[in-house]
């Protein structure tokens, strides 16, 4: 069973997908606890990404095909830890969380962890960090998800966990946006034990290419309703 010392996850790798991230590493590589090891996967970047991610500490891996879930798959793949985690590289969710979305694993009371982003602070902040547009997306996937599973989520998580090798044994074959939710699923048709813990969400760092704007939003719905037609 994982372990836990004095607060910090150990034999953990975390996963973290960067597309010019150059402005946001510095704020989260190093936040990332002690005995996790950081696994950059570098998915096209012109901005230094992967030689800053270098320079502070992390593995880089180079993934050419564009894509989250190409991304995600790559670390994945090179990651040898029995346990990974994955986080947006942009600064909206802080590493130094991560020990409360490994704490249902470490328990044994969970498969998958998912962090529930929570956005505090002023009005403004709130829209910058979450912007109607994507927590109206986030919204609809997350009825979708109830109704196909009956898993009660509110929320994809894009902080989460898993053990290496079930995440493997599940076969997720999305290479896009729809690799969060396509892990959701196979997850909850396997029976895995899916859980939520908070975590706080804030305003990203440098220019969002995704759910930040109204067409990267559009994309990662009709990616992951291809994905939801899978099953019906």
């Amino acid at each position: 069973m994982l372990q836990m010392a004095e607060g910090s996850p150990s034999d953990v790798d975390l996963i973290l997908p960067v597309l010019d991230e150059v402005a946001a590493l510095p704020h989260v590589l190093p936040r990332v606890p002690a005995g996790v090891r950081p696994i950059v996967v570098d998915n096209g970047s012109t901005d230094g990404s992967a030689a800053l991610a270098r320079e502070l500490g992390a593995v880089v891996v180079v993934e050419p095909t564009r894509g989250f879930g190409a991304a995600c798959f790559a670390g994945l793949e090179a990651s040898t830890a029995p346990v990974v985690a994955f986080c947006d590289a942009d600064a909206s969710l802080d590493p130094a969380e991560l020990p409360r979305v490994l704490q249902p694993l470490v328990e044994g009371s969970a498969d998958l962890v998912l962090g529930a982003r929570s956005v505090g602070g002023s009005a403004l902040g709130a829209l910058r960090a979450w912007p109607p547009h994507s927590r109206l997306a986030n919204a609809y996937l997350a009825r979708r998800i109830r109704a196909a599973t009956g898993v009660g989520l509110r929320d994809l998580g894009p902080m989460r966990a898993a053990r290496r090798e079930g995440l493997l044994d599940l076969g997720i074959l999305d290479r896009r946006s729809g690799w969060p939710l396509e892990m959701v699923l196979r997850a909850a048709a396997a029976d895995w034990r899916i859980a939520e813990v908070p975590v706080t969400y804030r305003p990203r760092v440098g220019r969002s290419k995704v759910t930040g704007t109204v067409r990267g939003t559009l994309q990662a719905v009709r990616d992951m309703r291809e994905v939801l037609s899978w099953i019906g």
